[in-house]
């Protein structure tokens, strides 16, 4: 006895079996294309104090929200659903984002906005449901999560305890430091550009 299935679950089937391929090489390359885009943002970056000044605000932000996410979660283990978890699925990608304002705003050029904006839709959009939908088969809870913890927008900038259950541990074994170092090295990159090349200032 064969069982049939309709076209309509081979299609959502084989949507969901595309998009998860495709979550996994955006997943593989977005590292390399990281490295690329620095390149490309160092280039094309015309920073002045006042915009570095703005963009740091934005980035120490998107830092600290990094920072807080990852000495709550436990990957793989246990579904975190504590500190910026309780008001957003996804806190890690959300302070990258927030990073990445700070430093368009601290450069000063529309080709590298515009390079962001597809940079995240085309590589972490999909990596990000690539893993909700690993957590979803992983943790039976997770679809009641999903539908009471937006994925990525939180619906209130006031995150209240989100620093409760913090764990120094954690976010050192996660290395989340490197953002830090990142982000101050680039920073130093703008300062330097503005002291020493024409047209920075």
């Amino acid at each position: 006895m064969t069982v049939s299935t309709s076209p309509s679950l081979k299609n959502e089937t084989q949507t969901a079996k595309a998009a998860w391929s495709y979550g996994r090489v955006a997943r593989r390359i977005r590292v390399p294309l990281g490295f690329l885009f620095a390149a490309f943002y160092i280039w094309r970056a015309r920073p002045s104090w006042a915009s570095v000044a703005a963009g740091t605000a934005f980035a120490v932000f998107g830092i600290l929200i990094r920072a807080l996410a990852s000495g709550q979660v436990q990957k793989d283990r246990v579904l975190t659903r504590t500190g910026p978890y309780a008001y957003v699925r996804n806190p890690l990608y959300l302070g990258s984002v927030v990073i990445g304002v700070g430093f368009a705003i601290a450069a000063r050029d529309l080709w590298i906005a515009a390079v962001l904006v597809v940079f995240f839709i085309t590589v972490y959009v999909p990596v990000i449901r690539g893993e909700e939908n690993f957590l979803r088969t992983k943790f039976p809870e997770y679809s009641d999560y999903t539908n009471k913890v937006p994925s990525l927008l939180p619906r209130s900038v006031w995150f209240r305890g989100v620093s409760e259950g913090f764990s120094r541990e954690l976010y050192f074994r996660h290395r989340e430091y490197n953002s830090l170092l990142g982000a101050a090295a680039m920073l130093a990159v703008l300062i330097a550009k503005i002291l020493w090349l024409p047209g920075g200032r």
